[in-house]
């Protein structure tokens, strides 16, 4: 477990650059966090480790985002809107969790079985590997980002 604090937005972005500079195909990055923790700065600085040049938005209405053009595809899911598992799933979300680049899944705690179906999935297909990154907010300004 790896913690950073991040004093901004924009740390927060620049923290998210750096794991989307060493990302491979194959990761779910599952991000927890409360509204308005961070989640969606981390992965526009993940985007743009990714070589991405377009602005990335949050999912939230339309459940995924997908986003080509950098080094690795980046599909953006937000589970804001479902609270159930059985209502994900019929969304057809599973499918991104053997991604052919990177899938990020905010609210990814609201997915119970996110873990096991990502390592059943990645046997299957020899590479799926889920990271669980969880924002905090300490106090107005600053976030803490816990690599578990």
């Amino acid at each position: 477990m790896v913690t950073h604090i991040s004093h901004s937005p924009e740390q927060t972005q620049d923290f998210g650059e750096a794991y989307g500079r060493v990302a491979r195909a194959g990761e779910v990055i599952a991000l927890s966090g409360d509204l308005g923790a961070g989640k969606t700065q981390w992965v526009k600085g993940l985007a743009r480790g990714l070589e991405f040049q377009e602005l990335v938005q949050s999912p939230t209405f339309a459940l995924v985002n997908v986003y080509s053009g950098g080094r690795l595809t980046l599909f953006h899911l937000d589970l804001y809107r479902l609270e159930t598992r059985a209502q994900i799933l019929s969304a057809g979300l599973e499918e991104y969790l053997t991604p052919s680049g990177v899938t990020v899944v905010e609210w990814a705690e609201r997915w119970d079985d996110l873990r096991q179906l990502a390592v059943r999935r990645g046997e299957e297909t020899k590479g799926a590997v889920v990271r669980w990154v969880r924002i905090e907010a300490i106090n107005e300004g600053d976030r803490q980002i816990t690599y578990l």
